[in-house]
């Protein structure tokens, strides 16, 4: 019987567990949001949980009494990247200096393909990340593929057709109905 046994394997021997969680955790503080499957998941978010509250209760103590300081070196033995633990101490630690825990949120994302293991997402509050959220760039680029698609359809129409006029509508409308698909709104009333 298990009673009183409180973590998950995963498969691993102790020094290979606690090394993947430490390289979870600090991928998750560095880019803010983690893929990974449900169990390790589970196992990861009180260890994050944990470093994000030793590092509040640091900078809440203040500088005088070097708690700081203390508090660093706790955290600094489970992430070893320094850019993470000054990400933490700066940015990440004071965005949660009013919220009494639950840093973190873990979304199911389903299946993997290979071995149908169950997926989720670990991401920390504050910080919804949009997989499908374009970048400006991306959208630039889509707005570009238009504007040339446009140009090659009046080329091409104008070229057998004759009827500047007619072709120039039906690319507009073409246009159009383009540009709701992609920003939800038209370019103009027709």
């Amino acid at each position: 019987m298990r009673h009183r046994v409180a973590h998950r394997k995963l498969g691993r021997v102790t020094e290979h567990r606690i090394s993947m969680l430490r390289n979870q955790a600090t991928a998750l503080l560095k880019y803010e949001h983690l893929t990974t499957t449900v169990p390790k998941a589970k196992e990861l978010r009180p260890f994050v949980e944990r470093l994000i509250t030793v590092a509040k209760r640091g900078l809440a103590a203040g500088e005088a009494n070097g708690r700081v300081l203390n508090a660093r070196r706790l955290v600094m033995q489970d992430l070893q990247d320094r850019e993470v633990v000054s990400k933490l101490f700066e940015t990440i630690a004071p965005r949660f200096a009013a919220r009494p825990g639950g840093y973190t949120r873990l979304m199911r994302t389903g299946y993997r393909k290979g071995d149908s293991a169950e997926l989720a997402m670990v991401e920390l509050i504050g910080s919804e990340f949009d997989p499908n959220a374009k970048t400006e760039q991306e959208k630039a680029l889509d707005l570009a593929h238009i504007l040339l698609f446009t140009y090659d359809r009046l080329r091409y129409i104008a070229r057998t057709n004759g009827d500047f006029r007619r072709a120039v509508l039906e690319t507009i409308r073409e246009m159009d109905s383009q540009s709701q698909a992609l920003t939800g709104r038209k370019l103009c009333d027709d």
